[in-house]
């Protein structure tokens, strides 16, 4: 081999000890016709495609991204065709001036990588993704494109008129049902929401179209914006889906659907609302797929872990996680009850509706149709000998009743409330008719959430302060902050600057001190007080404190409206 000839895949894996030259020239020797070194050394077993990626990311420099988090222009999927990118497992991701940018898991494919620049006259630059990522965002991107043609609409045309649309819909031949175009536009969209890890997906319509947009990480952005004839099939469609009347257009339906997007078993909870431009829909995905969140995963610090422990570790009381909707209240539930699951406690859940189905804990769902409502399971539950009781929410006064009888004749009660902090929490039980003494005795601790976005790793970049950020600070027991990170944006976090988001939080440990001003009806700032001279930190510390960490920023912690 020539002195300055470049590498190739497998003396790359074999310089970086992924694989060894016998397991190169046995690959070499059995592979298919056609196929590649690297596919043939995953199909053996010889190692991974992530290893693969790794060792040519180290050895070569090449930087590597996670599709998922990347938006691709219609522009840039124009350039090469799907029958080209399906084989040579590569994904156009971007142009900057005159140069592609092209996702491969085999920066050393040459010829490959001159077929772009021949096919599309521009300079390639390549970064490296799994086989597994760049086939899903071929799928997503190319697929997408590929169905909405079979619907009639032009990506770059998405203006034609609907009368023009309606005709060519009618004169549309006779398909399989799991084959119709609207079919496929809703698989698109729920693996697209998948992929991307949105927690809903919202259906809106306009005067002249539709739009879908994603919630990911809390923020809402607008993936596709469609023509609005096609909205009354696709809210059909979905209606289908979840058995809910596809002739009522004029009142609110709610759904759920339970589905498997790419081997990952999916819950959808559905709702649609009659507008005056036209049925919108909500979508909330649910990956049952995801590892069970424990409570060391839940984002709490070293001493935030023992208090909440405490409290869930005593064997009667009531502990209340409280915060708005969409704080994250649900999955700090089902923490502890991956916490406390064990077969020597009877556990048993009354909700609307179950979010996830534990092994080993007994779970009911609530049915107002049949006045089956939380108070009503909870007279039923309590004839159950349980040990433990998790509770959806406290909404009404019968069940606050409820809640606190069980609490003291021996119960430990989980459950979630509205509130915007610990001890407002407190109040809200006294508005709902509970004695404040009884308010005292049962409750046990209190823990108020919110969910912030954490900053990207890749981009992140540390800043010093501003002068009104120094403020808030020493305002809030932070008086020598030096640097605090800044969003930037990058192709891993989709030019967003965030990726993932984190909980904060605030435990009031209900100890006989805070009892006794319970029960004494003492005013909201005074348990504050006290709470903070026995520990606890208020939301507003706790973010700040994440702040301090390089884990989010300040203006997550000011979006909450806490300082």
């Amino acid at each position: 081999m020539a002195k300055n000839a470049p590498k190739r895949l497998g003396e790359v894996l074999v310089s970086e000890n992924v694989v060894t030259e016998d397991e190169i020239e046995e690959a070499l020797r059995k592979r298919e016709r056609g196929e590649k070194i690297g596919e043939a050394l995953i199909r053996f077993g010889y190692c991974t495609d992530t290893q693969i990626v790794d060792a040519l990311s180290d050895s070569l420099g090449i930087k590597r991204v996670n599709l998922g988090m990347i938006f691709v222009d219609d522009q840039v999927l124009k350039l090469l065709d799907e029958d080209f990118v399906s084989r040579s497992k590569i994904m156009p991701i971007n142009i900057a001036g005159r140069r592609l940018v092209i996702a491969t898991n085999d920066p050393l494919d040459f010829p490959t990588i001159e077929n772009v620049r021949l096919k599309t006259g521009m300079n390639v630059e390549t970064v490296l993704a799994t086989k597994n990522d760049i086939e899903t965002a071929i799928a997503r991107y190319y697929g997408f494109t590929k169905t909405l043609k079979s619907l009639g609409i032009e990506v770059d045309k998405q203006k034609q008129s609907d009368e023009k649309f309606y005709d060519e819909m009618i004169k549309e031949p006779e398909q399989d049902a799991s084959e119709s175009p609207i079919v496929q536009l809703v698989n698109q969209l729920l693996l697209t929401a998948v992929k991307s890890g949105a927690s809903d997906i919202h259906i809106d319509p306009t005067d002249i179209e539709f739009k879908i947009r994603y919630r990911i990480d809390g923020v809402l952005a607008t993936e596709k914006a469609l023509p609005k004839v096609i909205l009354p099939k696709l809210i059909s469609r979905i209606k289908v889906m979840s058995h809910m009347d596809i002739t009522d257009t004029r009142n609110p339906q709610d759904g759920r659907i339970k589905t498997v997007i790419e081997g990952r078993p999916i819950d959808l909870r559905i709702s649609t609302l009659p507008t005056v431009r036209g049925e919108k829909a909500v979508m909330r995905v649910l990956d049952l797929s995801r590892d069970s969140h424990g409570i060391d995963r839940l984002g709490l610090t070293e001493q935030e872990q023992k208090s909440f422990m405490r409290l869930i570790s005593r064997p009667n009381g009531i502990v209340l996680v409280s915060g708005p909707t969409g704080s994250g209240k649900t999955t700090s539930l089902y923490a502890c009850l991956d916490q406390l699951n064990d077969e020597e406690v009877n556990i048993i859940t009354v909700e609307d509706p179950v979010e996830i189905e534990l092994e080993g804990v007994n779970q009911v769902n609530v049915n107002p149709d049949i006045e089956f409502t939380f108070a009503n399971a909870l007279r039923s539950i309590l004839r159950q000998d349980p040990n433990i009781i998790m509770i959806g929410e406290i909404r009404d006064t019968d069940t606050a009743q409820i809640s606190v009888k069980a609490a003291l004749t021996g119960h430990l009660v989980l459950s979630t409330i509205h509130t915007n902090s610990s001890v407002k929490t407190i109040g809200r039980m006294v508005d709902m008719g509970i004695d404040p003494f009884l308010v005292a005795s049962s409750l046990s601790g209190i823990v108020a959430q919110r969910l912030v976005r954490r900053i990207c790793t890749v981009c992140g970049k540390n800043e010093a302060p501003t002068q009104n950020e120094k403020e808030i600070f020493a305002r809030n027991g932070f008086p020598n902050i030096k640097k605090v990170k800044r969003a930037v944006g990058c192709s891993s976090c989709n030019n967003k600057g965030y990726k993932g988001r984190v909980a904060v939080f605030e435990i009031l440990d209900v100890n006989d001190k805070i009892v006794r001003m319970i029960s004494n009806n003492d005013k909201e700032y005074d348990i504050v007080t006290q709470a903070r001279e026995d520990g606890m930190r208020l939301l507003v510390e706790a973010g700040l404190a994440k702040v301090e960490a390089g884990i989010t920023t300040v203006e997550e912690i000011l979006k909450l409206g806490l300082d």
